[in-house]
C-alpha cells in the first residue's frame, strides 16, 4: 500500500507537469496508453490464461463514467495546488458510502452516515463556498470524486465475476479509444521533456493500481486505509519544492477531518465484514453439530 501511494503521489506530479506542455484531455490519453503499454508484459506473459469476460457492456459503462472523473480530477491537479486537488480527492470514499446505499442497497448504520456529515464538513473548509478563498475549480475536484465513487461500486460489482487483474486489463482497453475522442479536438503534439512525464504518469498509474488491488487482498482495509494518506504530504511536498506552493490552514485542517472521516469509515467496514464472515461459519457449521 505504501509502494502503491507513493506511485499515485507521483503519478500527480506528473500530471501536473505535463499539464503545462499538453491540454488535459491529452494527458488522459497519454496516461492511458502508456498505462496500457505497462501492463501489457503482465497480464499477457507466456504461460498465463487469456484474460476472458462476459461483461463488456458494464467495462464500457465504467470506462466511460471513469475518464469523465479521471479529466476532472487531472484538470484539478493542473489547475488547484497538488495538495488542495490531492485533499478533496480523499472525499470519493464519503461518495461510496452514499452510493452503496443507493445504488447497492447496503445498510449504513447511524455511527457511520455521522462519519460521512464530519468528512463533508471537512470537504466544505477546503472548498470554503461564499468566501473569498473560494475557487470554482474545486467544484471540479468535488466532481471527480463524486463520479470516482460511482467507478469503485462498478469496479465492486465487476469482481464478483471477473479477476482484479481482469478488471484493470478491460478498463484500459476501454480507456484509450475513448481518451483519444477528446484528445483529438485539442491535439498538440509533445516534445521533449513532455514525453518523460506523460510516459511517467502511464506507467506510474499501472504501477499504482497493481500494488494497491495487491495490497487490498493482502490486508484489510482498515489497516491499509492510514498508508494511503500519506500521498497527501508526498504530493505537498512536491508542489512546495516544484512549484513554491504551500499549504493553507483550512485545507490543512479540512483534509484532516477527511481523513480521520475516512479512517473511521474504513474501520466500521472491516468490522462489520469480519462479523458477516463469523456469522456465515457459524451458521455453515451448524449442521455438522
Amino acid at each position: 500500500m505504501l509502494g502503491s501511494t507513493f506511485a499515485f503521489g507521483l503519478m500527480a506530479v506528473a500530471i501536473r507537469l505535463a499539464t503545462a506542455h499538453v491540454p488535459t484531455q491529452e494527458v488522459a490519453f497519454f496516461r492511458n496508453a502508456f498505462g496500457l503499454l505497462a501492463l501489457l508484459p503482465m497480464l499477457l506473459r507466456p504461460g498465463r490464461a487469456p484474460l476472458r469476460t462476459r461483461q463488456l457492456p458494464q467495462y464500457l459503462l465504467r470506462s466511460a463514467i471513469g475518464l469523465c472523473s479521471m479529466l476532472c480530477a487531472f484538470w484539478a491537479l493542473g489547475h488547484l495546488s497538488l495538495g488542495q486537488a490531492v485533499s478533496l480527492s480523499y472525499s470519493t470514499p464519503l461518495f461510496v458510502t452514499i452510493a452503496a446505499v443507493l445504488w447497492l442497497g447496503e445498510v449504513v448504520r447511524v455511527r457511520r452516515w455521522a462519519a460521512v456529515v464530519i468528512g463533508f464538513v471537512g470537504v466544505l473548509i477546503i472548498v470554503r463556498p461564499g468566501t473569498a478563498g473560494f475557487s470554482a475549480g474545486s467544484l471540479v475536484a468535488v466532481a471527480a470524486a463524486v463520479l470516482g465513487s460511482l467507478v469503485a461500486i462498478q469496479i465492486k460489482q465487476l469482481t464478483r465475476v471477473d479477476s482484479a487483474d481482469t478488471v484493470v486489463f478491460y478498463t484500459y482497453v476501454f480507456w484509450v479509444p475513448l481518451s483519444l475522442v477528446p484528445a483529438l479536438f485539442v491535439w498538440v503534439w509533445p516534445s521533449g521533456i513532455a514525453w518523460l512525464w506523460l510516459a511517467a504518469t502511464g506507467v506510474m498509474g499501472t504501477v499504482g493500481q497493481l500494488l494497491w488491488t495487491r495490497a487490498l487482498r493482502l490486508g484489510e482495509v482498515s489497516a491499509l486505509t492510514p498508508i494511503s494518506f500519506t500521498q497527501l504530504p508526498l504530493v505537498t511536498l512536491f508542489g512546495w519544492w516544484l512549484f513554491d506552493e504551500t499549504l493553507d490552514r483550512w485545507t490543512v485542517i479540512g483534509a484532516l477531518i477527511i481523513l480521520s472521516s475516512n479512517a473511521y469509515i474504513a474501520h466500521r467496514e472491516a468490522v462489520l465484514a469480519r462479523r458477516a464472515a463469523s456469522r456465515a461459519a457459524t451458521a455453515g457449521s451448524a449442521p455438522g453439530e
